[in-house]
């Protein structure tokens, strides 16, 4: 699992981890107050957690206005004891319920050992089953480990698995039992969640997007071959770098304060003129003019790491998208 960053934590994110500085007696009063749906969401982030580092409990307590320095640590009790004993103490049997459902959501124990796995390694071990197979694994795996094994993958059947995984809807349970009784000796978990949709264009976006920039152009064009309408679908879901130019300058200026300088650098020297000043006319003269001596001087860099840095900045703008800070436009998308 890759490790919590303090500066890119989600909502259900803060909210697991306030819960659990607070205790169990104060977050089973909370529970009280909140839908079953957010008790799962919040739930499924706090399962997750398999250490908190300190510099993380800090930041959400400093955006809670809460001094405790006494609570600024690592947490290190057991994220899933706590959910479960939190949710029984508030409901009882109905808190056993929720805390089971929750469990279906993330799959068996097993299962999260893959997603420690080095990608190739992973890629290997599935290079030979059928891309359905393939793609009903990829579905239950954050999308950047998804995104590198599908690098790993056999150049002939990558476009096969992705436009799978972009029609992918419901799982019918049984199947996903099939595929997880086969593979249990090696793989030992793909349960997946009973009836929830798993795959979709979106999904399938997501994963592209991290796979680089070559594959995604290369994949999405075998797919448009086969199936234009999907492929278009799948394009409205990604969001390149030049895509900042359609975003407002409001959210470029909120953008800003959440990025390192040394990203920018890099994102800025493989960009268009058009962006550069896009970003430039949102920063102060002085640091925008720094910057642009910068980049004079800079000398060539690699594209990927070019392509990095501006990942980086991308993931950040859609944290900010998802915290309802800015909006991003897709495609031809409309606001009102």
């Amino acid at each position: 699992m890759a490790k919590l960053d303090p500066e890119k934590l989600t909502g259900p994110q803060k909210a697991a981890i306030f819960l659990m500085v607070m205790g169990e007696d104060f977050t089973s009063e909370v529970y009280k107050y909140l839908d079953e749906e957010d008790i799962k969401r919040i739930g499924v982030e706090m399962a997750k957690l398999e250490y908190v580092p300190a510099e993380a409990v800090k930041k959400v307590l400093e955006e809670a206005n809460l001094e405790a320095k006494e609570l600024m640590s690592d947490l290190s009790v057991s994220p899933e004891e706590f959910l479960e004993k939190s949710l029984v103490r508030a409901y009882g049997e109905k808190g056993k319920q929720l805390w089971e459902e929750i469990r279906k959501e993330l799959g068996p124990e097993t299962f999260k050992k893959l997603k420690k796995l080095d990608p190739k390694t992973v890629a290997n071990f599935l290079r030979n089953e059928h891309p359905q197979t393939i793609a009903i694994v990829l579905v239950h795996l954050e999308p950047d480990l998804a995104g590198q094994i599908l690098q790993f993958l056999p150049e002939k059947i990558r476009s096969e698995v992705l436009l799978r995984i972009a029609l992918l809807d419901k799982v019918d349970p049984e199947i996903v039992e099939e595929i997880s009784n086969a593979l249990e000796e090696e793989l030992q978990a793909v349960r997946g969640t009973l009836g929830r949709k798993l795959g979709g264009s979106e999904k399938a976006a997501e994963i592209l997007t991290h796979a680089g920039r070559e594959l995604e152009d290369e994949i999405l064009s075998d797919i448009e071959e086969e199936n234009p309408n999907l492929a278009e679908e799948i394009r409205k879901y990604l969001f390149t770098f030049e895509d900042f130019l359609q975003v407002d300058d409001l959210a470029i200026q909120t953008l800003l304060r959440e990025i390192s300088t040394d990203d920018l650098r890099l994102a800025l020297k493989g960009a268009s003129e058009e962006v550069r000043e896009k970003f430039f006319r949102n920063m102060s003269e002085r640091a925008a003019t720094l910057l642009k001596e910068d980049l004079e001087v800079m000398g060539p860099v690699r594209l990927s790491d070019v392509e990095k840095a501006q990942q980086n900045i991308i993931k950040v703008a859609k944290r900010l998208e998802q915290e309802g800070k800015i909006i991003l436009g897709r495609g031809e998308e409309e606001f009102v």
